[in-house]
């Protein structure tokens, strides 16, 4: 069953440049996510009384145009497949006459809020993402990249910086958008991005310490937001 919501680029949401920005469509893309849990009734508060959360393992976003101030925008998702404790999810932006703007794949890992540990789906958990008939949606035509990100052999360290309490959400870790944004701090001057994949490999929480690193190549970026340990948090891909 797919969901979709209608808005309109604000002031707030865009950059130097006067269109929305890329952490602008991942956050209309995770709203688009929320309301239609919430709307199914497999929200927030439902989710904390069984103790259970959604994380975002992946994203792959591909952006065709940037949408300007002011132009009126329409976002939408809808799964297409639970396997164990995963979860698949499509999302598109387009413009009011259809114009594909932004588009994006995303895996999704159930996990118990008291443990950490993922667990396998079970059909009240899933049920309502599907239509009447219980079939899922169809998988968006795009071409799909991998979910695991290859790390660059070589990279610049860069300084490390402790999370601050902006960087959270409700689940008291590093919200996905924040390593994105992390992330982009790092770009070449003048980088456009076309494509980006992240891959989130544990959570980050409050005064943990991220070591940022870099390598450039003629057309991509890579950033790996590293522990004290050298561990990835994420893994982020700009093309």
């Amino acid at each position: 069953m797919a969901y979709s919501f209608s808005g309109r680029v604000r002031y707030s949401e865009i950059g130097e440049n006067g269109l929305l920005t890329l952490p602008g469509i991942l956050n209309y893309f995770q709203d688009c996510s929320t309301f239609q849990s919430e709307e199914v009734g497999l929200g927030i508060d439902i989710l904390k009384e069984w103790k259970r959360i959604w994380v975002l393992s992946a994203w792959q976003v591909v952006v065709d145009r940037y949408p300007y101030m002011g132009e009126r925008i329409k976002t939408s998702t809808w799964a297409y497949g639970f396997r164990g404790f995963m979860g698949l999810r499509n999302f598109t932006m387009e413009t009011e006459g259809g114009e594909r703007l932004a588009y994006a794949n995303t895996f999704w890992t159930y996990i118990d809020a008291e443990n950490g540990l993922p667990v396998r789906l079970e059909a009240k958990d899933t049920d309502a993402y599907r239509g009447k008939d219980g079939k899922m949606e169809s998988k968006l035509d795009m071409e799909y990249a991998p979910r695991k990100i290859a790390l660059p052999e070589d990279y610049e360290q860069q300084d490390s910086f402790a999370v601050q309490k902006h960087h959270l959400d409700t689940n008291h870790h590093v919200n996905n958008c924040q390593y994105v944004q992390m992330a982009m701090d790092y770009l070449p001057e003048n980088f456009k991005i076309h494509q980006m994949r992240a891959e989130y490999k544990q959570q980050a929480r409050l005064n943990d310490v991220i070591c940022p690193a870099r390598a450039v190549d003629e057309n991509k970026t890579t950033v790996l937001l590293n522990d004290q340990k050298g561990e990835p948090y994420a893994v982020v891909e700009f093309k």
